[in-house]
């Protein structure tokens, strides 16, 4: 059987560390704080890559032509992005809903308390606005929210409600996840991306809490299913598009200061949107600008901010959207069906009066346009506004959110996660699962050509900056660090970045080893302004942030092996992000990593959700279906039998990775990954 030198010992790095001098010290920091690429190349080359993938709109000549197109995106959409993994069985559940007290109103209307099931275990608060005379069909809307912990109780929502049941209409206020009584750590929008991780659409419980508000209203006997409205503001502004775009149901369509093109958002920052925004893989199917040209011939009235201080601002973002989506408008002969209108006074990021008003001019116009006194002007209603506490909605103790149905599903992942025991199977499983880890993160072979950036010597010490350009889009700043003769080469990774660990690299060296010190993607000098956000995005045009780093640690090995002709490197990796960076990268490169010492690494990724961890903590763990597949056990059974050492292994290592040593037996070897 093969045998392997025991890992340095952490112990070992201190003390050795400890007795360095002041200068060998302060020399190693130096070389690690000296800037490689700079402060903006890791974001330029991020935009760009972004941009360069964003699907265009396409070039048609009829409205058959697109309507065959939207139909098409509309059904990829919903399958390929909204309704995958258990998400599938969830848009066919059968929704409870359950009718509560009913409160007066104001004058002409009263209020209905009612929760239904977005899905099932997970129940929407909502309020039904209902004119007191009631007479044959009429119209309905859907009145949802954004970023406002007051959730349904905001007062321009209230007043909003007010005048159009005042105008006749029936209007379904409902809460949105993550505000007013869903305002809880279940419901944090980040905390969706677990589901993701699960391999189940975390944007699916938006989009059914819209889908099932719907089916409420047009259940009701005076609905009118040929006026059904929409609107909301911020977040409520995407809700609205995004409802609009894919539910035909929907034939009045009032988005305000809440989306603009994929394009724009790499531009202009402050429009980066939250985790629902962004999912994984939308824009590998369409941006928003096909959104907004799939209402059509539907009514559409475009709202944006002049001076919007938090996002979307008309002057940037409304433009691109006009100028997909008119023309298809104007295809069908309904050119004047398409409206915009910017707010001046206040410009902020408001729904107040002035956009209230072009709504019920929209609604006036499009669904009363035989009634000669319907009247655009607010019909003032301030005094009608209630409290928080007026219009609570029981909901039950237990009420899922995304954290309870992520727990649920991890309970039953991985899949197969027992390992073979005889080699031959064992040997097959590993091939057969690298090629599944590949696809799962959208792994890439990177070719690599090297720049030179700056080197020097301080006394034994030789140091060499690089910069290492892979596929001509992305650069990784490299620091080589080497005293006397390397009688092996080191990767070494930080969570906090290459300057922050001078004690491993100083080690390291001590112990005859060549350091490379890596920044990947998002991390040191990679790291960029609105980091997580961006990797939102570039997960939503088909990549994987995981997928990525990785990718570029193994080019890095690659390129060490031939560069320095030394055989495979050994990666060092502290902390649970580059930890797991390092087991795919050793994973999906068995040539050139030679083996890993990880420190601080996660015993399984299901820490990830037993912590109720959000995407903007550590976005690449969150990779899309990963967990459906592999755990921490999974991916060090990829790398065997090289060794993967837990340095510090904690109770979760033991109980998450037993197994492993007969694992590494299996495949000819006595290495034990926990010693």
């Amino acid at each position: 059987m093969k045998r392997f030198v025991a890992p340095l010992a952490v112990t070992a790095f201190l003390l050795f560390t400890a007795a360095l001098r002041a200068d060998e010290k302060a020399d190693v920091q130096a070389a690690l704080d000296r800037e490689v690429i700079g402060p903006r190349q890791t974001l330029l080359e991020t935009q760009d890559y972004i941009d360069a993938r964003v699907p265009r709109m396409p070039k048609v000549q009829t409205a058959e032509e697109w309507q065959k197109i939207a139909d098409r995106l509309r059904a990829d959409v919903l399958t390929k992005v909204v309704f995958r993994g258990e998400a599938a069985g969830w848009r066919d559940a059968k929704a409870r809903v359950e009718w509560q007290q009913t409160i007066p109103g104001g004058p002409g209307y009263r209020i209905k308390k009612l929760r239904y099931e977005a899905l099932p275990g997970l129940w929407i608060p909502a309020l039904l606005y209902e004119p007191e005379k009631l007479r044959g069909r009429v119209p309905v809307m859907l009145a949802v929210n954004g970023h406002d912990g007051n959730g349904k109780a905001a007062g321009y929502k209230q007043i909003r409600c007010i005048n159009l049941a005042k105008r006749g209409m029936l209007v379904l206020n409902v809460e949105w996840l993550g505000m007013g009584q869903l305002r809880t750590d279940d419901f944090r929008h980040g905390a969706m991306n677990q589901l993701d991780l699960c391999g189940t659409s975390g944007l699916a419980p938006f989009f059914l809490s819209m889908k099932r508000g719907i089916d409420v209203l047009l259940a009701l006997s005076n609905a009118d299913p040929k006026r059904v409205a929409v609107s909301g503001l911020s977040g409520g502004g995407w809700q609205t598009i995004f409802i609009s775009g894919l539910d035909t149901r929907v034939t009045l369509s009032n988005p305000v200061a809440g989306y603009s093109s994929f394009r724009t958002r790499v531009r202009h920052f402050k429009d980066l949107g939250d985790s629902e925004q962004t999912p994984c893989d939308l824009a590998t199917i369409a941006d928003y600008t096909h959104l907004t040209a799939m209402l059509a011939p539907r009514a559409g009235l475009l709202t944006f901010n002049a001076k919007d201080n938090c996002c979307f601002e008309a002057g940037y973002a409304m433009p691109p959207l006009v100028e997909a989506a008119l023309p298809i408008y104007r295809l069908y002969g309904k050119g004047r069906f398409l409206r915009t209108h910017v707010n001046y006074t206040p410009g902020d990021h408001n729904y107040g009066a002035d956009n209230r008003q072009a709504l019920y001019g929209m609604i006036g116009a499009h669904f009363f346009p035989q009634d000669a006194g319907f009247s655009d002007r607010e019909i003032p209603s301030d005094k009608e506004v209630k409290g928080k506490d007026a219009l609570a909605v029981e909901l039950p103790k237990d009420n899922a959110g995304f954290n309870t149905l992520a727990r649920a599903l991890a309970k039953k992942l991985p899949r197969e996660p027992a390992l073979p025991t005889d080699r031959a199977a064992a040997e097959k499983w590993q091939k057969d699962r690298r090629e599944k880890l590949r696809r799962i993160v959208k792994a890439k072979d990177f070719a690599v050509k090297a720049e030179k950036a700056h080197a020097e010597t301080k006394g034994n010490l030789r140091v060499t900056h690089w910069k290492l350009k892979l596929d001509d889009a992305w650069t990784v700043p490299v620091v080589e660090m080497v005293r006397g003769e390397a009688k092996a080469t080191a990767v070494l990774l930080n969570d906090a970045g290459r300057r922050a660990d001078p004690v491993t690299a100083s080690a390291l060296l001590a112990a005859g080893h060549r350091v490379l010190a890596v920044d990947p993607w998002y991390f040191g000098e990679s790291k960029m302004e609105k980091d997580w956000l961006f990797a939102l995005t570039l997960a939503t045009v088909g990549d994987r942030p995981l997928g990525l780093q990785a990718s570029q640690v193994a080019a890095v090995a690659r390129w060490s092996a031939e560069q320095h002709k030394g055989g495979p490197v050994k990666v060092v990796a502290v902390g649970p992000r580059t930890g797991t960076i390092a087991l795919v990268a050793a994973a999906l490169e068995p040539k050139a990593i030679g083996s890993l010492e990880l420190q601080g690494t996660l015993g399984s990724l299901k820490e990830i959700i037993d912590k109720n961890r959000t995407v903007d903590q550590m976005p690449e763990l969150f990779c899309f279906g990963l967990l459906e597949w592999f755990d921490v056990k999974q991916l060090a059974a990829l790398v065997a039998p090289r060794p993967v050492c837990f340095l510090e292994a904690g109770e979760r290592h033991k109980a998450e990775l037993a197994g492993l040593k007969g694992w590494y037996a299996a495949l000819g070897s006595e290495f034990d990954p926990l010693r």
